[in-house]
Parts: structure tokens; C-alpha cells; sequence
């Protein structure tokens, strides 16, 4: 007999706010919509106003009545972070769910963000580290608030090295796994740091497997390097069995991660199939250094110090 397709029962999340960084495109917008759908207001937060507001028209044709926002956010750029902390912050409203999803993949050469770091450390931790830290006040205002901050498989291949960060010496995909080494320390000790601090935020981490999104070939390409040679490799690579998902099935460990009864604080959740590619959510194996806690402390301490934000003290991990 055929295998049923996978998902998660999602539920009613009616009167309840949700921000999700990249949330025009992929996993953002496969997110945006199974939240819409279960009621939540989301907040889209994108780099560009235009894609935004094309996503929202496509999660409104399936849910007309869908509660969408558009704000702008740069992760690239700390103002543009602090700017839309100020500007959530000053509403007032509470954030019941934080996505920590948006991000860039193996640029082929070394770029830096507006801050001077490394594009790939920079965007996809320091600035949802940023982000997170403004936002504080409004999970701690929730009911019962999730962060879930997206890492990747890649964080396998990936290194953290303290003496390097912003990678001088660059590798595209070492490089980039090592920002998901950061994902998962992030999440973890935000988590640590919530209960001893009673912060009332439960913190966890999640990946999507093999899911074809943009994130392929945007990364890749960026500064228009070999488009159709990436896009013909990709093309070739899709078509292989059983290795990838498509991003409804790719969003389902997140939807879990972020809104299950049953997920846990400081937990990893993955696709089930082989080698953690395809397939439903399920408990994922994290890489030995991205359970490091010395880590995981050394890397809030030198992120509160380079982004400028600062968290609430909490007690030292035991």
C-alpha cells in the first residue's frame, strides 16, 4: 500500500501573531501560509516590499481571509533590524511565534553585509540574534511564545571556527554550515537562558531536509555567477529519487518545531527519510559541536558585543 503523504495537525492559532523572516518566498511563504490558514496573523518581514506583496496575494488566493502585514527587514543590515524591532515594539502587540527562516547560501565568493561581516554569519545568525534580542519584550508579553530558528544538514559539514567568524579564510559551503552551527547554538541557549531567567520562551531548532526552494541557486549565483550552469546542475540533481521534497512536506518539521503541543524546548527536529532528506518531522540528530555549551555561551557573549544588543543576564549554564 502507497504511503500517505506526510503532515502535521496545526492548531487553531486564531487571535495569535506570528513574524517570519523570508516569508516572500520558499519555506517563508509555505510557512506564512499553513499559520494563515490556522488563523494566525502573520507578519511577513522581507527585504523586498514588492515580493512581499506577491506572496501575499498567492496565500490570500487560497485564504482569502488571511490577517498579512508586510515590514520591511534587511538581516544584512542592523538598522534595518533595529528599525523594525522599534517599529513592532512601539505597536505593542504581543508575538506569540517567532521564524528565524530567512538566510543565504554558499555565495561563491566572500561578501560582507552593511556591518562588515561575513554575509552568510552575518545574515543568517547575527542578524536573527539581533532581531530576536528586539523582539524580546514582545514574546516575553505572550501567552506561551516559540522561537524556531531554521538551521540545515549542512551544519554537519560546518564549522564554527572563534578565530575565524567572519571567514577570512572563506569557503562557500564551510562557511555557510558553520552559520548553522550558529543556528543551533543560538536556539539552544536561547533556551537555556529563557528558563533560568524566566523568560517563558520556548526555544527550538528545525531543518527541511532536501526541499527545493531558491535558496539553490540564489546563493550560488549571487553577483549573477554561472545562473545557467547552477540552474542546469540543480535541474539534473532535483530529478533524483527519493532525495528531495517539495516545500510543503520540506515546511512540516518547522510547523512542528513552532506550533506542536509536543515540541520541547531546546529540541532539533528533522524529516524522518533517510538520512534526514525527505519525510515527515521527527527528533533530529544535531551535530557533537553544535551541542557544545561552553560554545554555545562564548558565541551569545561575542554576538551580544558585535551586533550591540544586549539580553537579559541569566545564570551561567551548570
Amino acid at each position: 500500500m502507497a504511503r500517505s503523504a506526510p503532515d502535521v495537525t496545526v492548531p487553531d492559532l486564531t487571535g495569535r501573531r506570528a513574524v517570519i523572516t523570508g516569508a516572500n518566498s520558499g519555506l517563508g511563504l509555505g510557512l506564512t501560509g499553513r499559520f494563515a490558514r490556522a488563523g494566525a496573523e502573520v507578519v511577513l518581514a522581507v527585504r523586498d516590499r514588492g515580493k512581499g506583496a506577491v506572496a501575499v496575494e498567492k496565500v490570500r488566493a487560497e485564504v482569502p481571509d488571511a490577517r498579512l502585514t508586510i515590514r520591511h527587514l534587511d538581516l544584512a543590515s542592523l538598522d534595518s533590524v533595529a528599525a523594525l524591532g522599534a517599529e513592532l515594539v512601539a505597536e505593542g502587540r504581543p508575538i506569540d511565534f517567532l521564524i528565524n527562516n530567512a538566510g543565504v547560501m554558499a555565495l561563491p565568493k566572500r561578501a560582507v553585509t552593511r556591518d562588515g561581516f561575513e554575509m552568510q554569519f552575518g545574515g543568517n545568525h547575527l542578524g536573527h540574534f539581533a532581531l530576536t534580542a528586539h523582539l524580546l519584550p514582545l514574546l516575553r508579553a505572550a501567552a506561551a511564545p516559540r522561537v524556531t530558528t531554521v538551521s540545515s544538514i549542512a551544519a554537519w559539514y560546518g564549522r564554527l571556527n572563534f578565530g575565524d567568524l567572519q571567514s577570512e579564510r572563506y569557503g562557500p559551503h564551510r562557511s555557510y554550515g558553520g552559520s548553522k552551527i550558529a543556528n543551533l547554538l543560538f536556539a539552544r541557549e536561547l533556551d537555556r537562558r529563557s528558563r533560568e531567567g524566566g523568560w517563558g520562551i520556548l526555544s527550538n531548532a528545525a531543518h527541511p531536509g532536501a526541499t527545493i526552494t531558491n535558496l539553490q541557486v540564489t546563493g550560488p549565483t549571487h553577483g549573477g555567477v554561472a545562473v545557467a550552469r547552477t540552474r542546469l546542475l540543480y535541474g539534473f540533481l532535483y530529478r533524483i529519487p527519493g532525495m528531495w521534497q517539495e516545500v510543503p512536506t520540506g515546511i512540516l518539521p518547522l510547523l512542528h518545531a513552532a506550533t506542536s503541543p509536543e515540541a520541547e524546548g531546546g529540541a532539533y527536529y528533522g524529516p524522518d527519510g533517510f538520512a534526514g532528506l525527505t519525510g515527515g518531522p521527527a527528533v533530529a540528530r544535531a551535530p557533537r559541536r553544535a551541542l557544545n555549551d561552553a560554545d554555545a555561551a562564548r558565541l551569545w557573549a561575542v554576538s551580544e558585543e558585535l551586533t550591540g544588543v544586549a539580553f537579559p543576564a541569566a545564570a551561567p549554564a551548570a
